[in-house]
């Protein structure tokens, strides 16, 4: 059994694979050749915006997009510490200081009363100058945007939406990806649309930003490649990753309805055992993952992989604990929503093509553990 399975995928899409493959040997383009503009006019007409600008992975997603908006040293950013960090890290290299904020019980996103407190006390200690929120469409299920840019314009704020995991979402009848600012997505493989290496995308509807974007995804171009009116990053998509991006988003609307009849099958059984996803009523999610909450989550694990069945941790420390963000001067117990979920979180196996026998087995796994 797979946690992710790509084979199964590649096998349906191999001559469409095959051929747009050979299209990008054919013609030789292997950066920015014409897949990359044909594969970002698709996926920001699929999202609802007006300019989508490919890039190398989701984290130069990311940074691109801080960089477009000039964050910078003594800016704070205001994110989740329940996440990948990338989503922080960025912050960090730009000399910006990440500013956490606690998230929901129920869906593991930003909480938006506990932004709010963050914002206000940022603002009155005086030390940064709040810029930018990112929130964190985790695990496929987007964040509350309608209160958190209410949130962020009264304090005239950026919002980046970090829509690694949630391409092809929904929120109240919008498209991840048009629900902020800016969005960046991750085409890392096991993500909802994933490429075969790295990858990743900017959208906006601004053309001023869009062509920022633009300028820094190639060394800060200006007129030509010589010209260099910024300082950049080496942040493109290859032609290959965009051609294989195309062959997949062709299957892409069918596979987030399997997605959803897989989350659903998973919920109605395990309903009862242990904590199970939260949608909101107004939210679709991607499914990037199916994740429950377990109090003796390592021996579920455990006893899971004696099964055959792998699971994964997303995430089991939190990054205001981590290493990296030692200086911020967090301490256990900062934030204890987040806190408690690393401590439950588990991962069960999650695709589009996961047969219902397979689902049976792993479904009377957890119960055997659970109700024991």
């Amino acid at each position: 059994m797979q946690f992710i399975d790509l084979h199964t995928q590649q096998q349906k899409i191999k001559e469409k694979l095959s051929q747009n493959i050979s299209a990008v040997l054919d013609h030789g383009r292997y950066i920015n050749g014409p897949e990359v503009k044909t594969l970002e006019e698709r996926l920001a007409a699929f999202a609802g915006t007006t300019y989508a600008v490919g890039c190398s992975s989701g984290t130069d997603a990311l940074l691109m997009a801080l960089m477009a908006a000039g964050v910078s040293r003594g800016d704070a950013v205001f994110t989740t510490p329940f996440t990948f960090i990338a989503t922080a890290e960025v912050v960090a290299l730009l000399g910006a200081t990440p500013v956490f904020v606690d998230i929901r019980k129920d869906t593991f996103n930003m909480d938006p009363q506990k932004l709010d407190q963050a914002i206000e006390k940022t603002a009155k200690q005086g030390d940064l100058i709040p810029k930018a929120v990112i929130p964190v469409d985790i695990f496929g299920q987007c964040a509350d945007y309608d209160e958190i840019n209410a949130l962020a314009q009264v304090n005239k704020l950026l919002v980046l939406e970090d829509a690694a995991q949630s391409f092809g979402a929904m929120y109240k009848g919008r498209r991840s990806c048009s629900l902020a600012d800016m969005a960046a997505t991750s085409f890392f493989p096991a993500k909802p649309l994933g490429c075969y290496g790295d990858g990743g995308m900017v959208f906006t509807d601004d053309k001023e930003i869009y062509e920022v974007l633009l300028s820094i995804r190639t060394h800060g171009k200006g007129h030509n490649k010589y010209d260099n009116v910024r300082v950049g990053l080496n942040g493109r998509l290859d032609t290959l990753q965009a051609a294989i991006l195309l062959a997949k988003f062709s299957v892409f609307a069918r596979e987030l309805e399997l997605r959803q009849q897989v989350s659903g099958y998973y919920a109605a059984g395990l309903k009862d055992v242990c904590t199970v996803p939260s949608i909101e009523e107004f939210n679709t999610s991607a499914w990037a993952q199916f994740s429950i909450l377990y109090t003796e989550r390592d021996k579920l694990a455990a006893r899971l992989k004696e099964n055959g069945i792998p699971t994964a941790i997303y995430y089991p420390k939190p990054l205001h604990l981590q290493q990296a963000f030692l200086n911020l001067g967090y301490r256990e117990g900062d934030f204890p929503v987040c806190e408690r979920i690393s401590r439950m979180i588990l991962s069960l196996p999650m695709h589009p093509y996961l047969e219902r026998e397979a689902q049976d087995k792993i479904i009377e796994a957890v119960k055997e553990v659970c109700s024991g």
